[in-house]
């Protein structure tokens, strides 16, 4: 009996077996999604802060401001001067004189821009050609100080020409500047109010200097002076004078800004004088002088009037 039949029927199986085992040991592979990877932490690095843009420098970086020593002795251009240059790319040579010695740099053609507070004089400066430009910056006010203890009297009197008077009757020591400043200025007009004339008097001394320096020596000689409100206040802590006459609408003190005429003056710096003006009455550089000595005072040194008239001010 032949079992040739059964030997390949048992191949045939075991090669279908075989077969089986192989094809599941390849699954079909599984269709991946791709990730996208995750920033590693160096790549996550804060944006770089973009450098200032450099102001390009002006064909002409040199202005030179002559003011009244009242702005340099209160402090405010330190603040105003820094901001500006950095603004502008201008670098400014501050000359602070009085206001007399201010306006006769400019009529002389030795400054570009003025900034003063002698209204009457900067008129005739105006009317005489010396100025292209005049514009309304800001105000404070004049105050007389003196010891405490007062031998004049003067303390509370409403008006300061009445305690220029009771000064003069008592002999009590008084110190001038004696040096044309606007300042200067306002206290001869009050002697002329007064009907006094107060040159050469033994009570009366010059002293010849800016209003920090008048300041001083007032203090030093148990002296009254006039001064402006701001000077006072930066120094006060270094004075033995208090405030004895104040709130008098004729101690106003109004400051300007002036172009100096460039057709009389070619060389002067027109364009870095227009760049000031217009900076100090621009409403960023107002909004810095309304605070300025808050922090440090309790109350403002100076009074922003960009865009007012002499007129509002009760100026002539």
């Amino acid at each position: 009996m032949k079992r040739t039949p059964n030997i390949f029927l048992t191949l045939i199986v075991f090669l279908s077996l075989a077969l089986s085992g192989c094809g599941a040991s390849n699954p079909t592979p599984v269709a991946t999604v791709p990730v996208t990877a995750e920033p590693s932490v160096a790549a996550s690095s804060p944006t770089p802060v973009p450098s200032p843009t450099p102001v390009p420098a002006p064909a002409n970086p040199n202005l030179i401001l002559a003011t009244t020593t009242s702005t340099q002795d209160s402090g405010l251009l330190d603040v105003l001067i820094p901001l500006f240059e950095q603004q502008t790319g201008y670098k400014v040579q501050t000359v602070a004189v009085g206001t007399g010695a201010a306006l006769k740099m400019g009529e002389e053609g030795n400054a570009d821009v003025l900034l003063v507070h002698a209204p009457s004089s900067e008129k005739t400066f105006m009317d005489n050609g010396f100025g292209s430009d005049r514009r309304l910056v800001m105000h404070n006010d004049f105050i007389i100080v003196g010891p405490a203890d007062d031998p004049a009297g003067i303390k509370g009197t409403a008006s300061a020409v009445e305690a220029f008077q009771k000064i003069a009757a008592a002999g009590a020591a008084f110190v001038s500047r004696g040096d044309d400043s606007g300042t200067n200025k306002m206290e001869l007009g009050l002697w002329q109010k007064a009907a006094i004339d107060p040159a050469g008097q033994t009570w009366y001394i010059e002293s010849g200097q800016g209003m920090g320096a008048t300041l001083t020596v007032a203090s030093e000689k148990s002296a009254y002076t006039l001064t402006d409100r701001a000077t006072y206040l930066a120094n006060k802590a270094n004075l033995q004078l208090t405030i004895l006459v104040e709130g008098d609408p004729a101690l106003l003190n109004v400051y300007h800004v002036i172009i100096v005429n460039h057709d009389n003056w070619p060389n002067t710096n027109l364009e870095g004088a227009m760049a000031f003006a217009d900076f100090i009455v621009s409403p960023a550089t107002q909004k810095v002088i309304s605070t300025f000595g808050v922090d440090k005072y309790g109350q403002p040194l100076f009074f922003p009037d960009a865009g007012k008239t002499d007129a509002d001010l009760g100026l002539p």
